[in-house]
């Protein structure tokens, strides 16, 4: 089924129907990101500023909703990965173009809450472009120009964007964690580079989180996970 047709209609859509359906798409995302593929749709319907009886016209079933997202967020994936692949001469510089943009798309939160809800066909059939290959041949083109490690392999990049676009312990309370998690991405990346290198020019961006600010947030964390499990007792 293409992004652009109804989920039970092979018809293209209209300009303000295809506009609902990417807002109602962005906003599960980011809902199921924060409370799982079961919650309420009408917070679904609410973020993306349309009505419920729209949201059912455009997936009728809870499934077709799951499975609009996961093709949703890959195709993302392949299209960030295509087009730094494009727009930036330096494979480094867009391998971290692609790193950045992947962490944006939360799929490390998004695509396991949806795990067992579909097989692999159901998504990738409907997804236009698979990251994966872009992606290698930069990482190829990378090593050979010297500007990565040779031991690093693909996995060292998809799995590390996975594990950062995990929210931290305590839900959204931290208010920073999107702009934390990129700061880390670049730490990280400088990480990829040869034994040797010049020292990275990269400025860190997003939240310092020093000693201070650590305990802080350990306090809050902590203490708000004391006060939800004496509630439960």
């Amino acid at each position: 089924m293409s992004a652009d047709t109804d989920a039970d209609s092979s018809a293209p859509m209209r300009a303000d129907a295809r506009r609902n359906r990417e807002q109602i798409l962005r906003a599960a995302r980011e809902v199921f990101a924060d409370r799982g593929p079961d919650a309420p749709l009408d917070e679904i319907a609410r973020r993306a500023g349309v009505g419920i009886a729209t949201l059912y016209r455009r997936f009728p079933r809870r499934a077709d909703l799951h499975r609009g997202v996961a093709v949703e967020v890959l195709t993302a994936l392949g299209e960030a990965a295509h087009r730094a692949a494009a727009e930036e001469h330096d494979p480094y510089l867009a391998l971290r173009r692609f790193m950045h943009a992947a962490l944006d798309l939360k799929i490390g939160s998004v695509m396991p809450s949806l795990l067992g809800r579909f097989t692999v066909d159901d998504i990738l059939d409907g997804v236009p472009g698979d990251a994966v290959d872009p992606v290698e041949a930069l990482l190829v083109r990378a090593q050979a120009q010297g500007r990565i490690r040779l031991d690093v392999v693909l996995g060292d990049i998809t799995l590390m964007i996975v594990r950062l676009s995990r929210p931290l312990p305590g839900g959204g309370r931290f208010s920073a964690d999107d702009a934390l998690a990129h700061r880390q991405l670049d730490v990280y990346i400088d990480g990829l580079r040869p034994t040797g290198s010049p020292r990275p020019t990269t400025e860190l961006g997003g939240p310092a989180v020093d000693a201070v600010a650590f305990k802080r947030f350990r306090e809050q964390m902590i203490g708000e996970a004391y006060d939800a499990q004496a509630d439960d007792d």
